[in-house]
């Protein structure tokens, strides 16, 4: 990622539990292919649901 971007140029994602947006954050800056929740309530919330 470039330094210094815009919060509007950031790419953005679709949680796999709650279906709501979100974007980009520097915690997921090498893992970002992998992210498919939103938080860590919505990671928990899909394994009881699948579990």
């Amino acid at each position: 990622m470039a330094k210094h971007r815009k919060k509007g140029d950031l790419p953005e994602k679709t949680c796999a539990t709650c279906g709501r947006p979100f974007t980009w954050r520097k915690k997921w800056e090498k893992v970002w292919e992998e992210v498919r929740y939103c938080s860590e309530r919505c990671k928990r919330e899909r394994n009881k649901a699948s579990g």
